[in-house]
């Protein structure tokens, strides 16, 4: 599939290569954990003035879980209570933390009128899979057990996140539907759902821009124990045996982006199952660019629209 990025993708893509920053696969996690942050802070928009940010420790069988919750000045209640998305921050699942996605968790309780609550879950190698998917499936859980105390209309919460973040939550989504809690949505941006990686856009040049075909195997290599475990529908969420009776989902891919084939055939598996799917695709940007609110103009489009998607969903 021919790729041509937007002139201000294009104009990131040549300004990160002329900063000269290492690749992923070249540094250490702790290394390419401080790279990634700094980035972060380069290039996110002017956050939104919120009415709170609070700490949250959400206890777990593993131990206390970060998390962090947003609530926007301009909030829709019923009865007093407010629809959540819980979300699950990107970076290969061994980088990234909450304050890599702090503004995108402001923009989207903002754009949203919503709470939002970002969960930090245990990063790779230090806890390889599944700790990452423990981590979030009891954080889920424990948000729906808790939503009174937190304000939250338990029959409006929802789960997403970008890149490892959208794998995450399409697999709590999965789990969600088999065993509880009820989830009323899923917002998967760029998600990684096929440790396979044999899609054509994993292997085209045009692909390979910030996250790289190398950096993907860096990334998957500290994360799973073994290539075997990409096979568990846990880690591949593509590989469950049905996506049927998944809730209403909200799907964006990138045209230059390694994971694009599969988040589309994701898509059309969601549909062929009966689940209520938008699909964005924004063909001339790079994965990653939805973090890039201040360089990228495409990224504030987006989260307008998801934006717009939750508030018409509840």
């Amino acid at each position: 599939m021919p790729v041509t990025l937007d002139p201000d993708a294009a104009a990131v893509f040549k300004a990160f290569l002329e900063a000269g920053r290492p690749p992923y696969e070249t540094v250490s996690p702790v290394e390419a954990r401080e790279f990634y942050l700094q980035a972060r802070f380069v290039s996110n928009p002017e956050p939104p003035e919120l009415k709170s940010i609070e700490p949250l420790a959400i206890p777990s069988p593993a131990g206390s879980i970060p998390a962090r919750v947003y609530t926007p000045v301009k909030l829709r209640k019923a009865n007093d209570l407010a629809p959540c998305l819980v979300f699950f921050h990107g970076g290969g699942w061994v980088i990234g933390n909450l304050d890599s996605h702090d503004v995108v968790c402001r923009k989207l309780a903002d754009e949203g009128q919503l709470i939002v609550i970002s969960i930090d879950y245990r990063l790779a190698p230090e806890h390889k899979f599944p700790a990452a998917v423990n981590d979030v499936v009891a954080a889920t859980k424990w948000i729906a057990d808790h939503a009174k105390q937190l304000g939250i209309d338990a029959s409006r919460l929802m789960v997403g996140g970008d890149s490892a973040g959208g794998n995450l939550a399409a697999v709590v989504a999965i789990s969600a539907r088999d065993n509880g809690p009820a989830i009323a949505g899923q917002v998967l941006i760029y998600p990684a759902v096929d440790f396979a990686m044999k899609h054509p856009s994993h292997s085209e040049p045009e692909t390979s821009v910030l996250l790289t075909h190398t950096a993907i195997k860096w990334f998957s290599g500290h994360y799973l124990n073994s290539a075997a475990d990409g096979n568990d529908w846990r880690a591949s969420p593509a590989r469950a045996t049905t996506l049927a009776g998944l809730p209403p989902s909200y799907v964006l891919t990138a045209g230059a982006d390694p994971l694009r084939d599969e988040g589309d055939e994701y898509v059309k598996r969601l549909k062929e199952a009966g689940v209520a799917v938008t699909y964005r695709h924004f063909p001339g940007q790079f994965h990653g660019f939805f973090t890039m609110g201040r360089l990228l103009p495409q990224a504030n489009v987006a989260a307008s629209d998801i934006g717009a998607w939750l508030r018409a969903l509840n």
